[in-house]
């Protein structure tokens, strides 16, 4: 398995990227209820990297990896 780089950028957006709208408006998004990320998995998620993010925050929270994620909410913000 090859790592890619832009999965690393994805787990840094998961521990600071805020959710933009609707009921947890303003939480990080790797914070959102797993609750949350299952509805969404059954409506269906936002088109583009919204609903992408929060398609591997759900994967994430589903295997337990939340841990991985902690270490990069401090690193420099993304722009």
């Amino acid at each position: 398995m090859k790592f890619d780089p832009q999965d690393k950028e994805k787990l840094v957006k998961l521990a600071q990227m805020t959710m933009p709208f609707g009921k947890y408006r303003g939480r990080v998004l790797i914070d959102l209820p797993e609750a949350y990320l299952l509805w969404f998995s059954r409506k269906g998620f936002p088109d583009g990297q919204l609903g992408q993010l929060l398609a591997l925050c759900l994967e994430i929270k589903l295997n337990g990896l939340t841990y991985l994620v902690e270490p990069l909410r401090n690193i420099r913000r993304l722009q």
